[in-house]
């Protein structure tokens, strides 16, 4: 994720950052800058006088006009589900560190606190790298018992709380945790889990493929032949003037489509390296 400062118009306007979608859809600029530019050579030399072509002006505005409100819905579609992602990962947050300060509080041997502060840690990280690609047991603290078990399963996230749980059944039953304590810490430990879950969803649940599929070859079609509308009017720059519309109207699927899915390594997806390493800096330092 990006950190700037929203107060500075100049460096946001003329700086080009490789998240830019002048710097994504450049190619796709050309070519229809191009594709424009041959349509308004035809229509300029094959149908000068054209009549109906010279009417299509207000039929365009009522287009865009139905654009603008697919796109608004698009956008706002793909950054719900960007903001309740960030919304889960502060929920994880607060629940490891509620998690955290109870087993600090009701245990007093320090080998059982150093494993669930591990766990919790654990979890964040491979809950982290199972929304993207996988959970990497390196970047884990595990023991070799550990890693031998979790080498096993396919969800890494789960089966790390299946050890915490089974843990605290464990206490429970050696009569180091009361029922009472353990349904307080089970609470949180349903937290993590309901916040992974919540995430899988907006991984998993992409927006429907034909609203997509339409609303692309719905701003192609309209963007290529715009100049027709307005080649009376500006000639050869209304090509120019379609390329624009082209590049606002496209940047704008792009941002939806990069933001609708934050957990991965774009520049605007969510920090969750960050937030996983705050989490274990919050657990550790609050075993010390």
């Amino acid at each position: 994720m990006i950190n700037y400062n929203p107060k500075s118009w100049l460096t946001l306007i003329f700086s080009i950052h490789k998240s830019d979608t002048l710097r994504m859809l450049w190619k796709e600029i050309i070519y229809m800058i191009i594709l424009t530019l041959f349509i308004a050579f035809i229509e300029i030399h094959f149908f000068p006088e054209s009549i109906f072509l010279e009417k299509l002006v207000s039929v365009y505005q009522l287009i865009g006009f139905v654009i603008s409100l697919l796109l608004v819905f698009r956008t706002n579609t793909a950054y719900d589900r960007w903001w309740e992602g960030r919304r889960k990962w502060g929920e994880l947050v607060n629940d490891t560190r509620n998690f955290s300060v109870k087993i600090n509080a009701i245990f007093h041997q320090q080998s059982e606190k150093e494993f669930f502060v591990r766990m919790t840690a654990n979890f964040a990280f491979a809950m982290k790298e199972h929304l993207r690609n996988g959970a990497i047991l390196e970047e884990l603290e595990l023991t070799e018992a550990e890693i031998t078990y979790l080498s096993r399963e396919n969800h890494i996230p789960l089966a790390i709380v299946s050890l915490m749980f089974n843990r605290l059944t464990e206490l429970k039953r050696s009569g180091l945790l009361s029922d009472g304590e353990l349904l307080i810490l089970d609470k949180n430990l349903n937290g993590f889990m309901d916040a992974c879950g919540a995430c899988e969803r907006i991984k998993n649940t992409p927006i429907p493929f034909s609203y997509s599929l339409f609303l692309k070859k719905f701003i192609f079609i309209y963007v290529v032949t715009m100049p027709l509308a307005f080649v009376t009017i500006f000639g050869y720059f209304s090509a120019f003037i379609a390329t624009f519309v082209f590049y606002v109207l496209v940047s704008m699927e792009v941002l939806a489509e990069e933001i609708e899915n934050p957990f991965g390594y774009d520049d605007n997806d969510l920090p969750t390296d960050q937030l996983a390493e705050n989490i274990k800096k919050a657990v550790h330092g609050l075993l010390k």
